[in-house]
C-alpha cells in the first residue's frame, strides 16, 4: 500500500496557529495525508506559544527549532524539509516564519500553499508586506479570504494559483468563542462588561518611537479618565515603556482570556492586522493605529476605522463611540474556512502526486 502524501505546517507566532488550526484539524479528520507541525521559534516564550497548543485543535509541535532570526529559520527549515522529504510545505499569514517556510521549501523544490494569500498595504516600508508578496509568488496554492486579495493577485499575474476559501482564523474564533465568552475575563481584572477600552500595539513604527509610543500612551491615558483602558503588553512594548501610567497593563493573555476580553469590549484599540479582522466578526468598535492596512474589508464592510499613526485622535473616543460602525461580516468568514482549504490542498497534492 503506497504511503499517504505528507503535508507539513510552518507556524513561528500567534496569529500563524489560530489560521492553521483549522486547517489541520480538518485534514486529520479526512485522514487522506499524513501531516506534521514544525515550530520555528519565532515566539519562544510559553504565553506566547505553548498555551496555544492546549486551546486550538494543533499537536505539539512534530519539530521544534530555536530559530530566532529569519536566516536561521531558513537554513534550519531547510535542513528539516530534506529530512523530511514533504509533499506540500503549508505557510500562513505574513510573518517573518512564513518567509523562511516558503524560501526552504522553494529551495528545495517541495510545492507550497500559502493561507490568507493577496493581502497587500502597499507599503514596502513594513517587513509584513516584502514576506507576503514573496510567499505569494513562491507558492503554488493561494488560499484567499476576500475579493480584494483576490484582485490583487490577479493584478500580479497570479490568476491560476487562487482559491477563495475564506478566513481560517475566524473559524479558530467561531470554535472557541462559547468558551471565552464563559470566562468572562472581565471580571478578573475589575471590569464592566461593555465598559472598557482593549488595546494591543507591537509594531515596530509605533512602539519603537519613544515619542510616538509616549504620545499613544497619554492619549490613552486621557480615554481612562472615563473608560478603563486594559492593556496586554506585547514584549517588544514592554521593553519600550516608561514612566506611570492609568492603564491596566497585563502580560500577554491566552488566546481564550483575549478572545474573552476583545469580545466585551467597548472598543478595541491596535495596530494588528488580525484584530481588525475578529473586531469585525465580533461587530465590536475598533480603532486602527496605522497609516494603511492591508484588510481594508474590514474598514469597507465591517467595525474598522483607521486613525493613521496620529494618537491624538485616540482623544476622540468617547465621540466616536456615540456613533459605531456596526458592519456586516464579509462572505465565507462563516467558520467553515478549514474545510474549503482542505479541500482545496487535497486537490492540489492528489492531483500533483496522482
Amino acid at each position: 500500500m503506497a504511503s499517504r502524501p505528507l503535508v507539513v505546517h510552518v507556524v513561528g507566532a500567534r496569529p500563524n496557529y489560530m489560521k492553521v488550526a483549522p486547517v489541520y484539524a480538518e485534514l486529520e479528520r479526512r485522514g487522506n495525508v499524513e501531516q506534521r507541525l514544525i515550530h520555528t521559534g519565532q515566539h519562544y516564550d510559553s504565553i506566547m506559544k505553548d498555551v496555544f497548543f492546549a486551546e486550538l485543535p494543533l499537536p505539539r509541535p512534530h519539530v521544534e527549532l530555536d530559530a530566532q532570526t529569519t536566516e536561521d529559520a531558513l537554513t534550519e527549515l531547510e535542513r528539516v524539509f530534506g529530512e523530511l522529504q514533504p509533499d506540500l510545505v503549508v505557510v500562513a499569514g505574513d510573518v517573518n516564519s512564513t518567509l523562511a517556510g516558503a524560501v526552504a521549501a522553494s529551495k528545495r523544490a517541495i510545492t507550497i500553499c500559502h493561507i490568507e494569500s493577496g493581502l497587500r498595504s502597499g507599503d514596502w516600508s513594513m517587513p509584513e508586506e516584502r514576506n507576503r508578496v514573496i510567499t505569494d509568488h513562491l507558492s503554488t496554492l493561494l488560499l484567499t479570504h476576500s475579493d480584494d486579495a483576490d484582485k490583487n493577485l490577479v493584478a500580479e499575474a497570479l490568476t491560476d494559483r487562487i482559491s477563495f476559501v475564506g478566513n481560517t482564523m475566524i473559524d479558530t474564533l467561531r470554535a472557541n468563542e462559547d468558551a471565552a465568552l464563559a470566562l468572562e475575563a472581565w471580571r478578573e481584572f475589575g471590569l464592566e462588561a461593555g465598559g472598557y477600552v482593549l488595546v494591543t500595539l507591537h509594531r515596530p513604527n509605533l512602539v519603537d518611537d519613544a515619542g510616538l509610543l509616549a504620545q499613544t500612551i497619554a492619549a490613552l491615558d486621557d480615554v481612562a479618565e472615563s473608560l478603563p483602558v486594559i492593556f496586554p503588553v506585547h514584549p517588544r512594548t514592554r521593553r519600550n515603556l516608561d514612566g506611570s501610567t492609568r492603564l491596566l497593563l497585563t502580560e500577554p493573555l491566552p488566546y481564550r482570556q483575549f478572545l474573552s476580553l476583545e469580545a466585551q469590549a467597548a472598543a478595541v484599540v491596535t495596530d494588528s492586522g488580525g484584530i481588525q479582522e475578529e473586531t469585525t466578526v465580533l461587530r465590536i468598535p475598533c480603532f486602527t493605529l496605522r497609516q494603511n492596512t492591508e484588510r481594508p474589508i474590514t474598514i469597507e464592510l465591517g467595525t474598522n476605522r483607521l486613525l493613521g499613526l496620529e494618537p491624538e485622535r485616540l482623544r476622540e473616543l468617547p465621540t466616536l463611540l456615540a456613533n459605531p460602525k456596526h458592519g456586516q461580516i464579509p462572505p465565507l468568514w462563516d467558520g467553515r474556512a478549514g474545510e474549503r482549504a482542505a479541500e482545496a490542498i487535497e486537490c492540489l497534492v492528489f492531483g500533483a502526486t496522482a
